[in-house]
């Protein structure tokens, strides 16, 4: 069993930053393969950004590729994803998932947090 909790959302304006965290629960997070996806008001979840439990893979959506970096931290038991030149597009609520193989669309997770709404001003 998961359990995550993201942080770091907030309002920003377009062509800022900002620093997403998801903090996981469980001795066995280094096995798991993370990853993040976002949600806007009336669209489907859709994939952002994915990782490996080792960290040496990782794989992107091709609209945040140069702008998004996903990184995990095994010994903090927490991933992260860093978000630079976001525009009012990337506007959402963006949420981590867990599974321990990695897979890039959201019905193959079975874990998910609670999510945290990333707001970008034009």
């Amino acid at each position: 069993q998961v359990q995550l909790v993201e942080s770091g959302g907030g309002l920003v304006q377009a062509g800022g930053s900002l620093r997403l965290s998801c903090a996981a629960s469980g001795r066995t997070f280094s096995t798991y393969a993370m990853a993040w996806f976002r949600q806007a008001p009336g669209k489907e979840r859709e994939f952002v950004a994915a990782i490996a439990w080792s960290g040496g893979g990782a794989y992107y959506t091709d609209s945040v590729k140069g702008r998004f970096t996903i990184s995990r931290d095994n010994a903090k038991n927490t991933v992260y994803l860093e978000m630079n030149s976001l525009k009012p597009e990337d506007t959402a609520v963006y949420h981590c998932a867990a599974d321990r193989v990695l897979r890039l669309t959201a019905a193959e997770y079975s874990y998910w947090g609670q999510g945290t709404q990333v707001t970008v001003s034009s």
